[in-house]
């Protein structure tokens, strides 16, 4: 089957890569940036605001725009018509991480001659996250393809958690945002229990809670993840001074025993991709010290100075 298609999510991109099946990509997000050859491809959607300034005023801007709109983001209607995609990958999970899905609906209907085929995504789960690789890969006619590439991913997750089964599991919080705080949820409690250590303040297929610094403390996790979503690991280093000035800051077991990690959220963490085995082994690397994500250090993870 030949298909043209326009990923608007840097995750299906991802997938649509790790099945063998690049070639058939016409066009993507502005956030799409892995494998980095997708970086050819035609700018299909933007931002209706430039994510500038500190993390306290972009939480603000995107909460005040998503009073007016359905999502930041926006398809530009002329890119659509010149990539004519009969099939289209969004999303109808967060408001924040892409176009929204009856934006891209609507923008199909109006700026396509033709049929076209909308895949959404929506994955809350590690199994939702596999769920959606084979729905994938059905749509491009590569289900082999999909579900050899679910099987080695199933067996990397295995790998990883039999590579720290016995140890003694300390507690994990992982922040997905640093003002205001925020804990991990979806799959991030998932891949903490597969990297041999027990989650904290985070729900496992929820959606992620904002927190208030005595939760945190009370919580006093044993390590600490820092992985502000949307945030690459430079810029998610430059949140660090909010959080020593937190009350209580200094007091926490993770700090004072020197556990707190800075992870590269945009790639890994909050991206729900095949990638999503490298974000277990950097928590494996980050809770034990073994294991794959440790050759990541420095360049996919550091800890905090």
């Amino acid at each position: 089957m030949t298909r043209r298609v326009v990923s608007l999510l840097p995750s299906t991109t991802e997938i649509v890569a790790a099945l063998g099946r690049s070639e058939l990509l016409v066009g993507r997000s502005h956030e799409c940036d892995f494998p980095a050859e997708v970086e050819d491809l035609p700018v299909i959607s933007r931002p209706r605001h430039d994510p500038v300034g500190s993390s306290a005023q972009i939480h603000r801007d995107v909460q005040e725009l998503l009073t007016e709109v359905l999502s930041i983001y926006q398809v530009d209607a002329d890119a659509l018509r010149a990539a004519a995609p009969d099939l289209i990958l969004t999303q109808d999970l967060c408001r924040v991480c892409a176009v929204a899905e009856d934006e891209v609906l609507a923008a199909a209907r109006a700026h396509l001659g033709h049929e076209v085929e909308v895949l959404t995504s929506s994955p809350l789960t590690l199994a939702g996250v596999l769920g959606d690789i084979l729905r994938v890969a059905e749509a491009l006619g590569a289900r082999e393809a999909g579900e050899a590439l679910v099987a080695r991913l199933r067996g990397e997750f295995a790998a990883i958690h039999r590579a720290v089964s016995g140890r003694i599991r300390p507690t994990l919080t992982l922040l997905e945002w640093v003002d205001p705080l925020m804990a991990g949820g979806s799959w991030g409690p998932e891949l903490i229990e597969l990297a041999g250590a027990t989650p904290l303040l985070g729900a496992a297929g929820g959606h992620s809670p904002l927190l208030a610094a005595e939760e945190l403390a009370r919580a006093d996790p044993d390590v600490l993840v820092v992985s502000p979503c949307g945030y690459g690991l430079d810029r998610a280093a430059e949140d660090l001074p909010l959080l020593r000035a937190l009350p209580g800051w200094e007091q926490l077991t993770a700090v004072r025993s020197g556990r707190v990690a800075v992870v590269d959220g945009s790639a890994y963490v909050n991206r729900p991709g095949p990638r999503l085995v490298e974000t277990a082994a950097i928590l494996a690397a980050v809770v034990h010290g073994v294991g794959p994500g440790c050759d990541l250090e420095g360049t996919g993870w550091r800890w905090m100075g």
